[in-house]
């Protein structure tokens, strides 16, 4: 049992099952012969396709415990693994419901009916409907006794299973024989087995014996059986059924043999409604009106509606045995050679049983007895036995050790697979069922098992349950043909089969086909089997696989990758499809924890998930030394990410120093297409202690790499009062303060943040700076018809300023950066000195508002950036203001003699900055945030202590600052 011989016979026993013997004849009576040959054919292949793919699969390597799961898995991942597995497994499952169930209805049909625990209520005009109540509700009582039979012989072992399973092939291959034996003997000697036809009605033989309406006994003419079932009375004068008293009772042959010529009747399909009545075509028949007719009339009747898709959904599970071999490869010798013989094999021989069957039984059988799907018309006998030489108990035994054994084997496999996902670890809450007995038996998944069994013994009905495990089976089937396919296609190193005879085109060929044999069964069935499995996906992914098995799905999702990158290579993206792809500094403490978590809070709040996320920071040293500092730096940041739900990536770089380690992650993070075109990090709050490992230096280095880089940069102030993503703000205002142009990151980014929850229900509000002589009324008019093309909800508010302090702070800041840095080469002091300098005049400053002019340690605006405010009317305001303010400040110039030569555009800049802060403050204290433009740093590397200054003025007393500077480009338009 350990060479192919112990796929073949599983999965022939498996193939040959309840279908061939219960349903084959009446599929070919309802469908054709033509019909009927195209449902098998579209289903054999379908599973030859699938047997090709899955011993490509089973030879690229060793196949342990689990077999179809275990290919699936390894191929596509254990996300698809576990969802198709587990399909497969409920399929399965139906699967031993299903053959117990046929079973049941052999033996209380065609065994012993007298063993029925419930009998038919005879309710007149409802006998029919009584019986099939009846026989579901015995089908429910037995085919829970024998389940819990099955059960235990499994439990006790499978050694037992495999002695059994010889004994039901061999009745399997006995009633096959006899049926070719029955069809050769119909050549020259047909059975005679008369069926009874009123006009071309079919009737159901299990209420009377002789076929007439009359008959003489005795020289007397008298009513028949048949006559009292349709008469009132048993008199000839008595009234009859009106179809009765005009049609004649005919008998006519029911197998009249291969040389009959009915072959060319039962060639096209008969398909019918439920309830319908059983006709053959050609005989004459007076049609009456049905109201008189009453149910309890012997005729044969449709019990379920007939057509091509509902045929196809309950032929299908016949096939679907070719799995069964493959699900105990954990007992297989060398699975790599038994699995494709075998398989391969199994389905070779089936498929030449069904097609020849089908077109044996079209050319023995009359049409009305291939229909009668319980045999009414031959006094309830089984129609294959009635052909079948030498005994119909032939078939009879046959059939019932055939579905005995097929329902042992599907309860064999079914706990195994089960047991192989769980032990996988890919779906938590079923580890308990990878448990077992000391021999690794899977005793908790046989009882599961069972349980899920009984769910479809309860269903009691064979028809309803094959279209449901069809379905999980052809999805374990497109699986097996996509995981091929996949392989094939990305020509992986380690896709090496043994298996040559395989091609992806059979693979997608055979995918194709299972998809559309499920909707051809049941969309509706289709579409729930579906989400079951991508609910089970789903699942998976949120819980945890974190399995690394080499997949095909990762190869797919390389490739695709690859692809894609080298398609945004081309260009930058269009302004309507920019989005901030953020590149986050972080920094860390001496144990490599972040310092600043906030950061990552705001980066998932700015992103929501989408674009790219780039998660950075830098160690000083070498990599040599700091190589482990520096892997457990990421393990720190990877864990901070996932805790802050930040979807991207992590770059750490070990520099040797910090300044050129941040200049290299700006310069180089990301890959083609896929760069970062924002930088966001915090404010160095301890700023003025240059001796820090961050220090304003560094800083400012930054902000001019961003600009050389031409990428956008945000930078949080008071990060750690940022709130964190569980944060919600039930109000609020989100403040805007656009002095200068910037391309549109100033309104974007509210935007961007009010998507997320915690700033969902702030209001954003826009603030513009405008002189006295300008028209404010005009400029929020057009300011609001802008935010409206924008499709930006937000309100506007113009403040005005006094001419003077704007044109300040818009125009003259180029020059003072360079002025400072010479005043303080020129007072010789160290840096110490320089502190406690600035200190002092900052506590002058604050003692009177004469005194605040004289904070003249502003740096310059970025150069090249849209003033809100036109050249020309600047130049004239510095020619203005070139003799004014001088007097105001001699009492400030007193103080040190030292700063009597300060230029006077210095000290309104400062004054300026301070004045522009005032407003902020009076506007957006209590904002949740506001963002500001951010000025560029002077060109030259003098005075940059200044610009922090200067920085650190305008945004002071605020509680959540988020400066922007823009990256020289539209990220923001107007049009669609």
């Amino acid at each position: 049992m350990g060479t192919f011989i112990g796929v073949y016979l599983p999965c022939l026993q498996n193939i040959l099952g309840v279908i061939l013997f219960l349903r084959l004849t009446w599929i070919v009576g309802a469908a054709g012969v033509l019909e009927s040959f195209l449902i098998v054919s579209m289903c054999c292949t379908c599973t030859m396709l699938t047997a090709i793919s899955m011993s490509a699969i089973a030879t690229n390597g060793v196949v342990p415990a689990g077999g179809s799961y275990y290919m699936i898995s390894r191929s596509l991942g254990p996300e698809f693994g576990g969802a198709v597995g587990l399909c497969f497994y409920l399929g399965t499952t139906f699967a031993g419901a299903m053959y117990i169930l046929g079973t049941i209805e052999i033996f209380l049909t065609y065994i012993s009916p007298s063993a029925a625990v419930f009998q038919a209520e005879a309710v007149e005009g409802e006998a029919v409907e009584g019986e099939a109540v009846a026989l579901l509700n015995n089908m429910r009582v037995y085919g829970t006794c024998t389940l819990a039979l099955m059960a235990l012989v499994v439990f006790v072992g499978v050694k037992y299973v495999n002695k059994l399973a010889l004994v039901f092939l061999a009745c399997v291959v006995l009633s096959i024989l006899a049926i070719y034996a029955g069809v050769i003997k119909t050549a020259f000697d047909p059975p005679d087995i008369p069926v009874c036809l009123l006009g071309n009605r079919t009737l159901s033989k299990r209420s009377f014996d002789v076929c007439s309406k009359m008959h003489v006994v005795a020289n007397n003419t008298v009513t028949t059986a048949l006559w009292g079932l349709f008469c009132n009375g048993s008199r000839p004068s008595a009234t009859c059924d009106e179809y009765f008293a005009q049609n004649n009772v005919t008998e006519i042959q029911g197998i009249p043999g291969v040389a009959s010529g009915v072959f060319l009747d039962n060639l096209w399909s008969t398909y019918a409604d439920k309830g319908a009545f059983v006709e053959k075509k050609g005989v004459p028949s007076v049609p009456v009106p049905e109201e008189g007719r009453t149910r309890g009339q012997p005729y044969v009747l449709t019990d379920i509606m007939t057509c091509f898709t509902m045929l196809v959904g309950i032929y299908f599970p016949s096939v679907t045995g070719i799995m069964a071999g493959s699900n105990r490869s954990g007992d297989l010798k060398d699975a790599q050679k038994s699995i494709p013989t075998g398989t391969i094999l199994a389905i070779v021989t089936t498929s030449f049983i069904y097609l020849s069957c089908i077109v044996l039984f079209g050319a023995c059988i009359e049409g009305v007895v291939l229909r009668d799907k319980f045999g009414e018309a031959l006094q309830g006998n089984l129609v294959i036995g009635m052909l079948a030489w030498p005994s119909p108990w032939v078939i009879v035994i046959g059939s019932f050790f055939s579905t005995c054994g097929a329902g042992l084997q599907s309860l064999t496999g079914a706990p195994r697979l089960l047991q192989a996902i769980a032990r996988d670890g890919i779906v938590p809450f079923l580890r308990v069922f990878g448990h077992g007995k000391a021999n690794g038996e899977p005793t908790w998944a046989l009882l599961l098992t069972a349980l899920i069994c009984e769910t479809g013994i309860l269903i009691a009905s064979l028809d309803s349950v094959a279209p449901i495990l069809s379905m999980f089976f052809l999805m374990c089937y497109m699986f097996v043909n996509l995981a091929c396919a996949v392989q094939t296609l990305l020509r992986t190193p380690n896709w090496r089969p043994r298996f040559k005879f395989y091609h992806w085109t059979l693979s997608f060929l055979g995918m194709s086909l299972c998809l559309a044999l499920m909707f051809i069964c049941s969309w509706y069935y289709a579409l729930f089997a579906m989400l079951i499995a991508g609910c089970i996906y789903k699942y998976i992914e949120y819980r945890g696989a974190e399995k690394e098995w080499g997949d095909g799905i990762r190869g797919l999702s390389l490739n695709a990758a690859r692809y894609a990158l080298l398609r945004v290579e081309h260009g930058p993206p269009h302004t309507k499809n920019w989005r901030p792809q953020v590149l986050v500094m972080l920094n860390l403490d001496t144990e490599q924890r972040v310092k600043h978590p906030r950061l990552l809070s705001l980066t998932s709040q700015l992103k929501a998930g989408k674009g790219l996320t780039i998660v950075g920071s830098v160690l000083e040293g070498t990599y040599l030394d700091k190589h482990e500092e520096a892997q457990r730096a990421e393990e720190n940041i990877r864990t901070l990410m996932g805790v802050e739900k930040t979807k991207g990536f992590c770059q750490l770089v070990v520099s040797s120093s910090l300044r050129d380690g941040m200049s290299h992650l700006i310069q180089s993070a990301g890959l083609g297409g896929m760069k970062h075109n924002t930088v966001l990090m915090a404010w160095p709050a301890s700023w003025k202690q240059a001796a820090g490992p961050f220090s304003w230096k560094n800083f400012v280095d930054t902000v001019r790499d961003t600009t050389a880089a031409q990428q956008a940069l945000l930078v949080a102030k008071n990060i750690d009062a940022f709130p964190q993503n569980q944060e919600r703000f039930s109000e609020g205002h989100i403040d805007v303060w656009w002095v200068v142009h910037d391309g549109g990151m100033l309104m974007l980014l509210p935007f961007l943040l009010r998507q997320h929850k915690v700033w969902r229900k702030c209001r954003m509000r826009i603030f513009t700076v405008a002189q006295v002589d300008d028209n404010s009324i005009q400029m929020k008019k057009d300011l609001q018809t802008f935010l409206y093309h924008l499709r930006i909800s937000a309100e506007v508010e113009v403040v005005e300023m006094v001419e003077n302090d704007i044109s300040a702070f818009t125009y003259e800041k180029t020059l003072m950066m360079e002025q400072r840095s010479q005043m303080l080469k020129q007072m010789q002091l160290s840096k110490t000195e320089r502190e406690r300098e600035a200190q002092l005049i900052h506590d002058r400053n604050t003692a009177s508002h004469t005194a605040v002019a004289s904070k003249t340690q502003a740096p310059p605006t970025p150069d090249k950036v849209q003033m809100t405010w036109t050249k020309e009317k600047l130049v004239a305001e510095k020619h203005r203001n070139k003799d004014a303010g001088v007097t105001g400040l001699r009492d400030l110039f007193s103080l040190k003699p030292e700063w009597g030569n300060l230029d006077q555009s210095n000290v309104r800049r400062m004054h300026t900055a301070v004045k522009l802060n005032g407003v902020v403050l009076s506007k957006s204290q209590d904002a949740q945030l506001v963002l500001l433009n951010m000025p560029g740093p002077p060109k030259n590397r003098q005075g940059d202590e200044n610009y922090m200054e200067f920085l650190e003025v305008l945004t002071e007393g605020l509680n959540r600052v988020l400066l922007v500077r823009g990256s020289g480009r539209e990220v923001i338009t107007i049009y669609s």
